[in-house]
């Protein structure tokens, strides 16, 4: 399971991000922009779609696979 924490260190972290579509977990991914900057995203493995990934004191959360 993903778990997403804060790269401030507050503390803060979320796990299982699931898409409710298809209640498949979330994968990390980048989204490069047209200016050549990427963003943080999570998106379904089944194409459902994508969002920006979580953010914590001002940062994108970082993000770790566990069991």
């Amino acid at each position: 399971m993903t778990t997403y924490s804060c790269t401030v260190g507050c503390g803060m972290a979320v796990t299982g991000l699931k898409c409710s579509q298809c209640g498949t977990e979330l994968e990390p991914d980048v989204l490069t922009k047209d200016d050549g900057s990427t963003v943080s995203i999570s998106k379904c493995p089944n194409g459902h779609g994508k969002i920006k990934s979580p953010t914590c004191c001002g940062q994108d959360m970082e993000h770790s696979h566990g069991d």
